[in-house]
C-alpha cells in the first residue's frame, strides 16, 4: 500500500462529507422513499454500464447472494434508517457524527464475528465513540425523556453499515467494487421501491428534488463511493479510516454553508470525541498490520534461508482484491 497523498485525502473526504447536505436536501423536497428508490436504481445501472464496459465479472451463485445480502445491510437497512431519521429532524452534521463511529463498530463486529483481536487501544475507541454519539445526541436524548427515535434510527443505520461491512468482508472482499456495488444497489431498489409505492410521495420543491437526487447519484453514491473505495484499494483501509476523524466537521462545514445548520455545544463535543475514537482505532489498525507483517516476515526467513523472497515459487497476483466501504 502506498501512502495517501494530501490531494486524494481531501478529495475523498469532501464528497464523502458532501452527501449528508445533499441527502438532507433531498429528503426535505422529495419523499425519503422517493429518495431512495432513485438513488438506488439510477446507481445501480450507471456502476453497471461502468462494470459491464470495463470487462468485470459479475458475481453468480452463492456469491451473488452474499453480495445481495452485504447489499441489504450497507445500503437498504443504513438509508432507509438514515433516511427517515433526517425526515424527522436528524441534523446532517449529527448523522455524520454517528455513522463516522462505523470503524469503530465494525472493529467491535470483527472482533465478535471474524475474531480479529480487540487491543486495548480499540476498547479506548468504542468508549470514546459511545460518548461521542450519546454528546451528540444529547439534546435530543434531553428533550425527549431519554427516548428519541431519531435517535435509535441513527443507531440502526450505523449497525446495517458496520455488519454490512464485516459481512462483505468475510463473503465478497475478492469481488469487484463496480460489479458489487450495482447488483447491491440493484437489491436495494427492491424494498425502498416497495416502501415508496405503499407510502404518500410527497414532492415539496420539484427543482429541488431534482437537483439534490441528481447530485445523490452522482456525487455521493457514484463518485464519493469509487472514491472511496479506490482510496481504502491503494492506501488501505486504516489509512482511509483516518479519514472519518475528519468527516464529520466537514459535514458540518458544508451543512452549515448549504442549509444553515448550525452546530451545538454537544455535537461539537461528539465531533472531538469521534475523532478521537476514529484515530485511537485507525492507529490501533496500523500497529496490529505491522506486528502482522513482521511476524509473516520472520517466519518467511525461517523457511527461507537463501532470502531470495519465494521468488522462484512465488506467482504474483494480478488483480488486488476489492473492498467496498
Amino acid at each position: 500500500m502506498t501512502p495517501m497523498p494530501l490531494r486524494t485525502a481531501t478529495t475523498v473526504t469532501f464528497f464523502y462529507a458532501l452527501g449528508y447536505p445533499i441527502g438532507n436536501m433531498a429528503v426535505h423536497a422529495l419523499s425519503p422513499m422517493a429518495v431512495l428508490a432513485f438513488r438506488f436504481g439510477l446507481a445501480g445501472a450507471i456502476l453497471g454500464v461502468w462494470a459491464a464496459l470495463s470487462g468485470v465479472r459479475f458475481p453468480t451463485g452463492r456469491t451473488l447472494a452474499h453480495v445481495a445480502v452485504a447489499g441489504l445491510l450497507m445500503q437498504a437497512v443504513q438509508f432507509c434508517a438514515l433516511y427517515i431519521a433526517i425526515q424527522h429532524g436528524a441534523p446532517a452534521v449529527l448523522c455524520a457524527v454517528v455513522i463516522a463511529m462505523n470503524p469503530v463498530a465494525t472493529a467491535l463486529l470483527a472482533a465478535a464475528f471474524l475474531r480479529d483481536r480487540l487491543t486495548s487501544r480499540r476498547v479506548i475507541a468504542l468508549v470514546l465513540g459511545v460518548a461521542a454519539v450519546l454528546a451528540a445526541c444529547a439534546t435530543r436524548l434531553i428533550a425527549t425523556g431519554g427516548v428519541d427515535p431519531v435517535v435509535g434510527l441513527l443507531l440502526v443505520a450505523l449497525l446495517g453499515l458496520a455488519a454490512g461491512g464485516v459481512y462483505q468482508q468475510r463473503f465478497c472482499a475478492h469481488i469487484d467494487f463496480r460489479a458489487s456495488t450495482s447488483v447491491q444497489n440493484a437489491v436495494a431498489f427492491v424494498p425502498a421501491l416497495a416502501l415508496a409505492l405503499s407510502t404518500p410521495i410527497d414532492v415539496h420543491n420539484m427543482t429541488h428534488a431534482v437537483f439534490a437526487v441528481a447530485g445523490v447519484v452522482l456525487l455521493n453514491a457514484t463518485l464519493g463511493v469509487s472514491l472511496y473505495v479506490r482510496a481504502i484499494s491503494h492506501h488501505g483501509a486504516s489509512s482511509v479510516a483516518m479519514l472519518f476523524c475528519v468527516i464529520p466537521a466537514v459535514a458540518g462545514v458544508l451543512s452549515w454553508l448549504m442549509l444553515g445548520e448550525r452546530v451545538t455545544v454537544g455535537i461539537a463535543v461528539g465531533l472531538v470525541l469521534g475523532a478521537a475514537a476514529c484515530w485511537l482505532n485507525a492507529s490501533g489498525s496500523r500497529s496490529q498490520g505491522v506486528e502482522r507483517s513482521e511476524g509473516g516476515l520472520s517466519q518467511q526467513r525461517e523457511h527461507d534461508p537463501a532470502d531470495d523472497r519465494g521468488r522462484q515459487h512465488r506467482v504474483d497476483a494480478v488483480h488486488d482484491p476489492a473492498v467496498t466501504g
